[in-house]
């Protein structure tokens, strides 16, 4: 189409730069952007769903971190640190509705994924099928092949009309990676039940992005990672949740001393905790533990309703300038089932990326055609999505 004019209007919709900008200043989390160190404002960045922006805070925290408790503190620290994964999990409660003891923040989210996977086989002894779409996130998939391997196990693709009556086990997203297209939730956990089958939801594009209520959505398994929207930092821990009812009899298969019910007795045989501790290993990540928690504590402070609302207006603002500059995406126009990145299609995809890059926009691409434009509602401005998409029609025109 070629419109990259200042002001363009079609089927009642007019987007312009100086439309971005009125949003821009109307917009109530706008203070936010300033809770971040942003050393270049000039930077379009679109990838926050992959990698939030760095919270002052969390520096602030980090340096006395390092300071204090361990370069002053050092071992007596850990009276305090000890705890961390399952406080730092409580702080999940503004973010997924979970409850108090019901999410420990530890490890990575492939390895939480392993054990939730395990937990929910051993809740099932009696089937022997594992479900996963073939198009699912790679970890996902491969941790569930691999368990299946493993344990002689049938691996089945999830298809719409999938029959889940010897089903064990299903994975899945909640939001699309490359679409960002909103799973029903609540629909396919009612039916999984029904059929006898558990359900481990993955939340990594989920959580600090959309509103989501574990349990008001009967969600009784999920992991997710902490460092996309909920801006925990390049590394940062994973989570685990586990309604309460199902902890006592979670057996996950890698035992490890934080889960011990007396930790420090240290000739007695493994005997976990009855609670959500009961799936912690080893040593927890304390820098990386306390990154993510002014993370989480900044989104809950922000309020996921807000949160969603802006990220709603911004990908609606988002297609809107994808129809004008006739740029073909395949994110869902429905805003209550989408999450907040823009799939945009090209042949070309992996060479615009760079292009992009070179004129100061940050994005990034999914095979074999999709580039996504991540907007991250703490950070991204609407004038962000103007500028990253204006840059990218003229560099299409210009192909």
């Amino acid at each position: 189409m070629g419109a990259s004019s200042a002001t363009i209007q079609q089927n009642d919709v007019v987007v312009s730069r100086s439309v971005a900008q009125e949003l821009d200043s109307n917009d109530p989390l706008a203070s936010f952007r300033r809770e971040f160190v942003i050393p270049d404002d000039g930077l379009i960045y679109l990838d926050g769903n992959s990698l939030g922006r760095t919270p002052k805070r969390t520096v602030e925290r980090l340096r006395n971190v390092v300071e204090k408790e361990w370069a002053g503190d050092l071992i007596l620290s850990w009276e305090h640190w000890l705890d961390l994964p399952r406080r730092v999990g409580d702080r999940m409660s503004a973010i997924i509705g979970s409850r108090p003891g019901e999410v420990v923040v530890h490890d990575s989210t492939t390895l939480n994924l392993y054990q939730a996977v395990h937990i929910a086989i051993g809740l099932r002894p009696d089937r022997r099928v594992l479900v996963v779409a073939d198009d699912e996130f790679p970890t996902d998939r491969y941790v569930v092949e691999g368990i299946a391997s493993d344990l002689g196990l049938t691996v089945r693709w999830l298809a719409p009309d999938i029959d889940l009556s010897d089903v064990a086990v299903v994975v899945r997203s909640v939001i699309d990676y490359r679409t960002a297209e909103i799973a029903d939730v609540k629909a396919f956990t009612d039916e999984a039940r029904r059929a006898g089958a558990m359900v481990i939801w993955d939340l990594s594009h989920t959580v600090g992005a959309i509103e989501f209520d574990v349990h008001d959505l009967g969600v009784e398994l999920a992991v997710g990672c902490t460092y996309k929207y909920l801006n925990g930092g390049p590394g940062a821990p994973a989570f685990t949740f586990i309604a309460e009812p199902l902890q006592r009899v979670a057996q996950q298969p890698i035992r490890g001393w934080f889960a011990q019910k007396d930790q420090f007795a240290m000739e007695r045989p493994f005997e976990p905790h009855e609670d959500i501790r009961r799936v912690l290993l080893g040593t927890p990540h304390i820098l990386s533990l306390v990154a993510a928690e002014e993370g989480i504590s900044l989104s809950a402070r922000a309020g996921m309703r807000a949160i969603a609302a802006k990220g709603r207006a911004l990908t609606a603002f988002g297609l809107d300038l994808c129809d004008h500059f006739g740029l073909p995406t395949s994110t869902p126009r429905d805003p209550d089932r989408r999450g907040h990145h823009l799939a945009v299609h090209h042949p070309d995809a992996k060479e615009l990326l760079s292009q992009l890059a070179a004129k100061n926009v940050i994005a990034d691409s999914r095979p074999p055609d999709i580039l996504r434009f991540g907007m991250s509602p703490l950070t991204t401005r609407f004038t962000d999505v103007w500028d990253g998409l204006e840059i990218l029609d003229r560099l299409t025109q210009s192909r």
